[in-house]
């Protein structure tokens, strides 16, 4: 028994010795380790390359915005160009091995935001559609955050977003696995609206009364169509009826609606697909937090038995 704790004893001592080498006098590591840790450079999330795109996207969309009321050309070319942006980042990602959480969350806020602020747009231009746009912009945020928030809780903190299980739903998996289908149906979702936004200079059948003046004598608020917004008189818009946006107004009202009749009708169905899409996410993700909880519930040995 004693030659037994006598061996014990000179193999902790050997240990413990072993790991006195390997640390100095702060308690720093000498191993292969702490060698590999001290040679990796200091990098800055926030300029790495797939995040400087993310960042050009932010710029673009709020150049957008800012055109959006009276410049339907200029807007939908930098809103294209915001969105086109949000294939190129992942590739760049991929390319300088940059992919990270935080260029994750950047690149899907930036997509929420974006579509958002253009559904709000769509809303002030047809009110009849407003609820419509309203309950698209719900379902579009309410999908994505219920995906994200059942990922990072039932996955795990290192779990992407984008990486489903086939067994939890097929549509899912294809949608997010395929880079050409996931392209796709962001794109042409994109582009219906777009071409709804054009729609909304363009053509007469859709807003009647749109950019149209009111007489002098109507009411305050009336407008020339029940249902449409009321429209002032250019005058009172611009001080020049020769100034760059009252030109640009004219140039509005002369808009052909032949080109954004014809995409809104290539890429409604995509759209719809997509809205689905958002509809089966929000499902598939409550039902996963709640399959979390219960299992919790069990654990917990809840519900209590009352005596």
């Amino acid at each position: 028994m004693n030659g037994v704790r006598t061996r014990r004893r000179t193999a902790e001592e050997s240990r413990g010795e072993e790991r006195q080498q390997l640390m100095n006098g702060n308690g720093k590591v000498h191993g292969p380790t702490g060698r590999r840790r001290e040679s990796l450079p200091t990098e800055n999330i926030f300029l790495f390359y797939p995040n400087l795109i993310g960042y050009s996207r932010i710029v673009l969309a709020v150049a957008s915005l800012y055109y959006m009321p009276l410049h339907p050309r200029t807007c939908s070319l930098l809103y294209s160009i915001s969105c086109l942006l949000d294939a190129l980042d992942g590739v760049a990602a991929r390319r300088f091995e940059q992919s990270t959480r935080f260029g994750a969350v950047l690149d899907m806020v930036t997509d929420r935001c974006t579509t958002a602020c253009l559904l709000v747009f769509l809303s002030s231009a047809w009110p009849r559609w407003a609820l419509l746009f309203q309950g698209l912009i719900s379902v579009d945020l309410a999908s994505h955050y219920m995906h994200m928030y059942a990922t990072l809780t039932m996955a795990g903190s290192g779990q992407s977003h984008k990486k489903i299980d086939q067994s939890r739903s097929r549509l899912l998996y294809l949608y997010y696995n395929n880079k050409t289908v996931l392209f796709l149906f962001c794109a042409f979702n994109e582009v219906f609206f777009i071409a709804l936004y054009l729609l909304s200079f363009s053509s007469p059948i859709l807003s009647p009364s749109l950019l149209q003046p009111l007489p002098n004598n109507s009411p305050i608020g009336s407008s020339a169509q029940p249902g449409s917004p009321a429209h002032p008189i250019p005058s009172t818009l611009f001080a020049s009826p020769y100034s760059a946006g009252a030109l640009e107004l004219a140039r509005a009202n002369k808009m052909d609606s032949t080109w954004p009749w014809i995409i809104a009708g290539v890429s409604f169905p995509v759209m719809a697909g997509k809205q689905f899409l958002n509809i089966v996410q929000l499902v598939k993700a409550s039902r996963w937090l709640a399959e979390g909880d219960a299992e919790m519930r069990r654990k917990q040995g809840l519900p209590r038995k009352r005596k």
